[in-house]
């Protein structure tokens, strides 16, 4: 397998020490997967190997209630920010001009490694970025920009340390998983040479099992006829392991049989071919060659998160060779549900190649993506449990004493900044670059590390395309684009099947005015910082 990247990096690097000297603030590995669904994993329900995660579960803890934005720009943005992606101009606001994709965030919203490197944190990217800025300019000491090509064979549109690579023209044994593991281990070879005093902060971000589904032959071979009994038997198998697990505590809700992709490209089932459906239709209602084409893709999707998976593990055993596995708190979690996306985009989709080869352009859909996302309902984009609710496992030896626990506490991307930042005993300042900082949303999360404890808050907020959602306790307020509120009970309904709006006005009144006073603070804050430029 070709190192396109690593080798650059360590070429000049003298040999580590075997064990490097153990820094008093924790080490940091955030790894982030891309359209990963909640019970994708095996120690959130899923059939799919898992090893070297499931792992760090059993040996540290597992969030039951974990939540992202719902999709790829406005997750990472909060993540690293640790506000609300609309309050940073990540995201869109009602009757607000700009943000979203394009926007730029306000000089008082730095990253999270501008907060760390004053008290000495060194810091590495690897992998998807999808942030406003260049990376170095966000305070990270290297980076590995893999930007996503539609091709997941080839390094076109990647930079290291913000400047374009030099793509060669065989580029064979390519794979964007793993050179973006490569690249996670030779920063850490680099830190334990040159740095090994220092702690690090670490944010590897996979793009599996984002679409198109294009995963190594070997990989889908594992895979290949594990799918044939189909979407509806799948997610049946899930939840009864994740009940097992003590995961869930809510009845599977039904499939959405009717519901597409969120987004309508008309012509994407004539250029894909007659396997492709675009609803998730009861299995033994598909043809043989619906049913085949269906779990191939499923097994596409599969083979992408068990080579994660893998590589992964090849991070875990560098950090255990250079001596900071056991203080190094490592967190995992995805940016979104699984997507329902169906589109054929770059480099088309040649329907006489091997699916999953880079010649094809193949989409997971809302079948295997009701599985992904069991027992939720819905998909990346919504703001309904399926779009939002993620995985989130820590683990950190010498920090965290429990062992394959469960913390039950609603917790969300915002509260990341801030438990990094207890952890490693910085004080967030009040003043960046000449601005106010605005109090932020989230909270540290440091005790739930230690117990299954509540973290106090007043609320948890979501907006992305339209849909809209607030949380408050266990009530769930929650409402597509343009719909009415919907009003949902999540100690016993994180399903959402049974809508109580009807029945509760005024408690819909109550968490609809939660969730407009938040909007308009944003809204004012937004419109304020434009005014003062």
């Amino acid at each position: 397998m070709t190192r396109l990247f690593a080798a650059a990096l360590v070429l000049t690097l003298s040999a580590a020490p075997a064990r490097a000297a153990e820094p008093v603030k924790p080490n940091v590995v955030f790894i982030l997967a891309d359209d990963l669904g909640f019970s994708d994993l095996g120690c959130y329900g899923g059939e799919i190997d898992t090893p070297n995660l499931d792992a760090l579960a059993k040996n540290g803890v597992r969030f039951t209630q974990f939540y992202n934005c719902a999709r790829c720009w406005p997750s990472r943005g909060a993540l690293l920010t640790g506000y609300y992606a609309q309050h940073v101009r990540r995201d869109k606001l009602p009757n607000v001009a700009g943000g979203g994709v394009g926007g730029a965030r306000p000089a008082w919203a730095p990253l999270l490694p501008e907060l760390l490197k004053p008290v000495g944190y060194r810091s590495y990217h690897s992998g998807k970025w999808h942030i406003d800025g260049k990376v170095l300019a966000g305070g990270f000491d290297r980076s590995l920009n893999v930007a996503n090509p539609g091709n997941m064979f080839t390094a076109r549109g990647t930079s290291r340390d913000d400047v374009p690579v030099k793509v060669p023209a065989d580029e064979k044994g390519y794979y964007v998983t793993i050179a973006t593991a490569d690249h996670a281990v030779a920063c850490l070879k680099e830190h334990a040479a040159q740095h090994a005093q220092a702690p690090f902060f670490q944010y590897l971000a996979f793009h599996a099992p984002h679409f198109p589904l294009h995963a190594l032959p070997e990989d889908i071979a594992k895979y290949r006829d594990k799918y044939l009994d189909g979407w509806d038997y799948l997610r049946e198998a899930r939840y009864a392991k994740q009940k097992k697990m003590g995961l869930v505590n809510t009845a599977l809700g039904a499939v959405e049989r009717e519901l597409g992709p969120p987004y309508r490209y008309a012509d994407v089932l004539k250029k894909v071919g007659p396997g492709e459906i675009d609803r998730a239709p009861p299995w033994g209602d598909l043809t043989k060659e619906q049913k085949r084409f269906q779990a191939t893709k499923m097994a596409i999707h599969a083979a992408m998160v068990d080579r994660m998976d893998r590589e992964i593990g090849r991070v875990i055993a560098q950090l255990k060779a250079m001596g900071a596995f056991e203080n190094t708190l490592i967190l995992f979690a995805s940016d979104n549900g699984a997507s329902a996306e169906m589109m054929v985009r770059d480099g088309g989709h040649d329907p006489a190649a091997e699916p999953g080869s880079a010649a094809s352009y193949l989409c997971l859909g809302p079948g295997f993506s009701s599985v992904c996302n069991a027992p939720f309902r819905r998909h990346k984009t919504w703001v309904h449990e399926g779009g939002i609710s993620t995985p989130l496992i820590a683990h950190w030896p010498k920090g965290i004493s429990a062992k394959g626990e469960l913390r039950h506490t609603p917790a969300h991307f915002v509260d990341i900044v801030p438990t990094v930042l207890d952890l490693a005993g910085v004080e967030k300042p009040k003043e960046f670059k000449g601005a106010a900082v605005p109090a932020a949303p989230g909270r540290s999360l440091a005790p739930a590390l230690a117990k299954d404890v509540t973290v106090a808050r007043d609320s948890l907020w979501w907006l992305h395309e339209g849909h809209r959602a607030v949380r408050v306790g266990d009530w769930k307020l929650v409402a597509l684009s343009g719909g009415e509120w919907e009003l949902y009970d999540l100690k016993t309904d994180r399903a959402e099947q049974h809508n109580l709006a009807a029945k509760m006005p005024d408690k819909v009144k109550e968490l609809s005015a939660v969730w407009q006073k938040q909007t308009d603070e944003f809204v004012a804050s937004v419109k304020k910082a434009a005014k003062d430029k």
